[in-house]
């Protein structure tokens, strides 16, 4: 297959570019190559911003794909500009939308590809329903074939699950509390992008998948303590909360807010039978204990040290503060 992803280095990204090469898939990068992830040799790149549509329609004028990924759409307009570039150049369009824009509360647990789409509480989570809502509308009455891929909460080696990344796992080495949501024992599904790869190479090409979304998560289930704790298992640090009401972090900290309550806050756990039919052999076998092992062994370098003193300090003021009024 001849394949296109625009973008194709991020987090996700990187591990089902590194899928397709091991397939032996003809695939084609379309980004500025600012990333530091480095793509496959060989992929080919094409240099171009997707975001200046027309040098993009320039540079892509003769050519024509099996199937275009878009990892990098957030809004409205980025897929009305990529229905216009691709309208007649793919067989398959697969949308990356997110599953933060599943109905926030959760409607029902486990989560399915049917719960209506609404989130009230955080912007990127309406973009990529905004997005959802306009493709499945184009290929409704225009027959563009777009299948809805849905990731959830997706982490490679150089992503720390909790709020704040490393600055969080860097409060772990002084010996501070770190800040917990609630009682921290919300319930969170955590997948590994390598895992998450071999669920959506399944749907490359694959003409079962138009018109219909999926999302592809672990089926590995582990409180937010739980999380904090592996981390600090791995590091050989001891883990010590602070345990504060989502409410009073959003006060504080508001796009923490809007990660909590437009996703993060409540428990939320997956249906996986869906993409499992389209693709059967697909199971998540990397556990967290042992994915972020890779995290922390990452982190071991000091060039990924980068501490965000501001937050830090913010944390500390957060402590203080609640400890203060209610002891």
């Amino acid at each position: 297959m001849k394949i296109l992803f625009i973008g194709g280095t991020g987090v996700i990204s990187s591990a089902c570019s590194d899928l397709c090469i091991e397939k032996n898939f003809d695939l084609h990068l379309l980004n500025r190559g600012e990333s530091f992830r480095k793509p496959p040799a060989q992929a080919k790149i094409i240099k171009a911003d997707i975001r200046n549509p027309e040098s993009v329609k320039t540079i892509l004028a003769k050519e024509k794909f099996d199937v275009v990924v878009d990892w990098i759409a957030y809004g409205e307009e980025d897929v009305k500009n990529d229905f216009d570039l691709f309208r007649d150049k793919t067989d398959q369009f697969i949308f990356i939308s997110s599953a933060s824009a599943y109905n926030k509360p959760p409607l029902k647990l486990p989560v399915t590809e049917d719960v209506p789409l609404h989130n009230p509480f955080w912007s990127y989570s309406r973009g990529k329903i905004d997005c959802e809502n306009y493709l499945m509308n184009v290929y409704r009455e225009n027959d563009f074939p777009v299948t809805i891929c849905r990731p959830s909460h997706t982490y490679d080696k150089t992503k720390i699950a909790l709020y704040g990344g490393y600055t969080t796992l860097n409060r772990m080495k002084r010996g501070k509390q770190i800040i917990i949501h609630e009682d921290g024992k919300t319930l969170w599904t955590l997948t590994n992008a390598r895992d998450f790869a071999k669920g959506f190479i399944g749907l490359l090409g694959n003409q079962k998948t138009i018109g219909e979304a999926y999302h592809i998560t672990s089926d590995e289930i582990l409180t937010w303590n739980q999380i904090a704790e592996t981390i600090a298992n791995a590091a050989g640090l001891e883990f010590k909360a602070a345990h504060l009401p989502s409410e009073f972090i959003s006060k504080h900290d508001q796009e923490w807010g809007y990660n909590l309550f437009g996703d993060k806050g409540y428990d939320t756990v997956f249906d996986n039978s869906k993409i499992k039919k389209i693709v059967p052999d697909f199971k998540a076998e990397i556990p967290y204990s042992k994915g972020v092992t890779e995290i922390v062994e990452w982190y071991s370098h000091k060039e990924n040290q980068i501490v965000n003193n501001d937050l830090d300090r913010l944390m500390d003021k957060m402590i203080e503060e609640y400890q203060l009024i209610h002891g």
